[in-house]
């Protein structure tokens, strides 16, 4: 290979790994406390502090209470009501004037007799008179009978006018209070569908914060792996630097005592890929620095904290699954297609409100009163101012103007289209599961092809330095060689942070309980 040919292909190689290596991290560069963290940890404090994670417990919250005030139709409501009413005169009612007509009459009157019993009468002394009669004088008197004759009376036909008359009802100020009462018996299905509304959006929040602590766990969790390879790609450019300038070192040694065939022109273009891979290592260091601040911001930290991660390296465990089968689970966790669920049920629930319309509703009222009034006449008597009373009501839907028969349309359209959105969901978690699974397969592959490839590397550069120092091997067949292990450990390191990228992925689209399947030890062959 010619040398023009070997710096060309060294220095791309160097700009390869400082863009390769740069795009592995993100976050914040300065740092007013460090903390060294396990990935456990990191997940943990992220979920005390998450302000996403305590919003989604609001909106479960909200969805409790909504469905407890559905539920609240089963029962009767009572109420308590009390006041004072003054008015500014007291009411009355005005009896208006009239005439009172009066027909002609004959009175017959038959004749009779009226019998009287024997008695003695006494006249008292001095009663005409001083000293008459001197005393008490007793006079008998003897039974008689008194006959009346019959007689006829003939009264004329007569108008009696009565006047106009104002009436008093009740003073002006007046005390009151009810104690009423409403039990709804019968009303269609009406509660029936706002109880399955309620309970179908009880269920969409809380897939909607387990969607939430989903997402906290992928987030830290691809953070942390990134702070991760962040530092082993970092120190990947220091050690591949630190060699480089050993062996410009030695290059310079070589070329200035004249020894083998070292030339000036070999000094220089090693010179100039370890200026160049010094200048990728700095910038390795920033993204490092920011990946670790990124990771301190997502779970909680300030911005300028910094959270180390504990491991040293991505952990890796083969997944063992059948694709048909984890697919064929995967719609019993998915937090998506829970949500998709609870939607139908509320558009089900919709539908059963929406007909209630059509149905008469029936209920039970009762009351019982107390008014206070300082008058006791007209309306304000003692009859009047307290007392109970019980009902039944019953409403009966006539028309409306096909009201109810277009809310039902609606409510069934809503259906229609969630059921027609559900096909589309089960296709599309399919393919992602799929396809995530498809990436697992690969990234397993490659971690092993690029473990050998690594390994090699390794030695062909221990060779080629030990070689060199024996001027056995040119100048850039070095650089190329420790060039050349630096992009395979990147390569290698980059595979195991996909793998755990995916899995991590996995678990958001489908949940932790069919993805911890496919680390399960248990698993044979994809089924458990």
């Amino acid at each position: 290979m010619r040398r023009g040919h070997v710096y060309r292909w060294t220095r791309g190689r160097v700009i390869l790994i400082a863009v390769f290596l740069a795009a592995g991290a993100s976050g914040q560069a300065w740092a007013a406390e460090s903390r060294t963290l396990s990935l456990d940890q990191c997940i943990d404090m992220a979920m005390q502090r998450s302000r996403a994670r305590s919003a989604s417990g609001y909106a479960v919250a909200a969805a409790e209470a909504q469905h407890r005030q559905a539920l609240s139709g089963y029962w009767p409501q009572v109420d308590l009501k009390g006041g004072f009413l003054r008015t500014d005169q007291p009411p009355n009612f005005i009896f208006p004037a009239s005439d009172m007509q009066l027909p002609a009459q004959n009175i017959d009157v038959p004749p009779t007799s009226i019998q009287t019993p024997g008695m003695t009468v006494t006249i008292p002394a001095d009663a005409f008179g001083p000293g008459f009669p001197p005393q008490d004088v007793p006079i008998p008197v003897p039974p008689q009978t008194v006959n009346v004759p019959g007689q006829n009376f003939n009264v004329p036909a007569q108008q009696l006018p009565i006047p106009e008359q104002e009436i008093k009802l009740a003073d002006e100020n007046s005390w009151f209070g009810t104690l009423g009462a409403r039990w709804l018996l019968w009303d269609g299905g009406m509660r029936k569908g706002i109880r399955q509304q309620s309970r179908a959006g009880l269920d969409v929040a809380n897939e909607e914060n387990r969607r939430t602590d989903l997402e906290i766990v992928d987030s830290v969790t691809r953070l942390y792996h990134g702070a991760v390879m962040a530092r082993q790609v970092g120190d990947v450019g220091r050690d591949t630097l630190a060699r480089m300038e050993a062996t410009l070192s030695l290059t310079e040694t070589m070329y200035k005592e004249g020894a083998g065939t070292v030339k000036k022109t070999d000094y220089l273009s090693n010179k100039v890929m370890v200026e160049t891979l010094r200048s990728a290592v700095a910038l390795l260091e920033k993204n490092e620095a920011l990946a670790q601040a990124a990771l301190a911001y997502t779970i909680g930290l300030a911005w300028s904290d910094t959270v180390i991660p504990a491991d040293k390296e991505i952990p890796f465990e083969p997944s063992h699954v059948d694709l048909e089968a984890l697919v064929g689970e995967a719609y019993a966790f998915s937090p998506e297609w829970k949500r998709l669920e609870g939607g139908t049920a509320a558009a089900e629930g919709a539908v059963r409100e929406a007909k209630s319309g059509y149905y008469p509703k029936l209920a039970l009222t009762g009351e019982l009163y107390k008014w206070r009034n300082d008058f006791s006449a007209g309306l304000a008597t003692e009859t009047n101012k307290q007392g109970w009373m019980v009902g039944l009501g019953i409403e009966v839907p006539i028309f409306r103007g096909n009201l109810n028969r277009n809310r039902v349309r609606e409510a069934r359209a809503r259906l229609n289209k969630i059921n027609e959105e559900s096909i589309l969901l089960r296709e599309g978690i399919g393919l992602q599961v799929r396809e995530i699974v498809l990436g697992l397969i690969a990234t397993e592959k490659q971690y092993q092809a690029t473990l050998d490839a690594k390994t090699s590397a390794t030695e062909n550069r221990d060779l080629n330095t030990r070689a060199y120092q024996n001027d056995l091997v040119e100048t850039e067949d070095v650089i190329r060689a420790q060039l050349t292990e630096a992009l395979m450990s990147a390569l290698h390191y980059k595979m195991r942070y996909e793998h755990a990228e995916l899995l991590s992925r996995l678990n958001l689209v489908v949940g932790t309980e069919v993805a911890s399947r496919l680390t399960d030890p248990q698993v044979q062959g994809g089924t458990p």
